[in-house]
């Protein structure tokens, strides 16, 4: 079968380590089974993996990817969900110390089939076409997760997103407009900020400015250059939620503010496959679709994830086989 897949790992030029070519088909595993995909959605962690970020060289050749939808083996269109718990697990997917992404232990989802637990299979609506659905199961169900599970916020709220252009951003900016919370978004640029208005932000700032008023909640996956910004923006008792680090993992932490207004500090990893459900739901029942950059076939999986690499997206970059 056709596939995209790390050969290689290179730190300074990722991409030079992808090959495009024929990987054998997937063996059955009891308990597992194969999906025929349809659509698969790229991810900053496909170029993570090439960098060699969570994967050894002796784990090579490894396919990437970790969303995909498709059709299961007894003919249902199926999403999949790529957290990937281990034997006898339950409770929180994403608590599980030994769980693991497709494309970390096992093959992921950029190749003709890929084989997924049973478990990890979720019904696609009918109203939401392959290449959507093949959107939802990382940058989204981050999202869904950050803002309805950890912060809990409810229409009304005020949540501020810090960076408007990363997928796990704009995937916030959509749900949190859809479920009636007031969005404020932060951006480096006057051009990511337009396309937060575009995706329903109902105010926009520049990185770092004084806000009107201090939020209910904040949603930032920046981290360093964004971290005491985040802080000082927070009602007395608020919330900041934190999925990732990508100007650094080590700002001042500035204790004094979150003990005396009692802030809180919450980390969110993924969603779990019931979360992944509710999202598509929420998707079936409203009408918001995921903003996609462009639909590439899966040959072209080399200019995806250097158009990727580049920032040279405005939402998600999906591959067709």
């Amino acid at each position: 079968m056709l596939a995209a897949y790390a050969n290689a790992i290179d730190p300074d030029d990722p991409v030079s380590g992808l090959v495009v070519g024929e990987r054998p088909d997937p063996q059955p595993r009891e308990g597992w089974t194969t999906v025929t995909v349809k659509a698969a959605a790229l991810n900053h962690h496909d170029l993570w993996t090439l960098r060699g970020v969570g994967i050894r060289p002796d784990q090579l050749p490894m396919i990437l990817g970790g969303d995909a939808a498709g059709i299961d083996e007894d003919g249902n269109e199926v999403v999949v969900h790529s957290v990937i718990t281990s034997p006898g697990w339950t409770g929180d997917d994403t608590l599980d110390p030994k769980r693991s992404l497709l494309s970390e232990v096992y093959d992921g989802t950029l190749a003709e089939k890929v084989l997924v637990p049973r478990r990890n299979l979720v019904a696609k609506p009918a109203s939401l076409t392959f290449e959507q659905a093949a959107c939802l199961p990382t940058a989204w169900l981050t999202a869904y997760r950050m803002l309805f599970v950890k912060a809990n916020l409810a229409p009304g709220s005020t949540v501020l997103i810090q960076g408007a252009g990363g997928g796990v951003s704009t995937a916030a900016i959509a749900l949190g407009k859809a479920a009636g919370l007031r969005v404020w978004v932060t951006g480096r640029t006057e051009a990511k900020r337009e396309a937060a208005f575009t995706l329903g932000a109902d105010q926009v700032f520049e990185s770092g400015a004084r806000l009107p008023e201090r939020v209910d909640a904040v949603i930032d996956n920046v981290g360093q250059a964004t971290w005491a910004h985040s802080l000082k923006s927070l009602k007395p008792g608020g919330a900041i939620v934190t999925c990732g680090a990508t100007s650094g993992p080590n700002p001042p932490s500035d204790l004094n503010r979150v003990f005396f207004l009692q802030l809180q500090v919450l980390g969110s990893t993924m969603g779990t496959r019931e979360e992944l459900q509710q999202l598509l739901a929420l998707l079936d029942t409203t009408g918001l679709r995921p903003q996609i950059d462009s639909v590439l076939p899966l040959s072209d999986a080399d200019t995806a994830l250097k158009k990727l690499a580049a920032g040279d997206v405005q939402g998600k970059i999906v591959l067709v086989p």
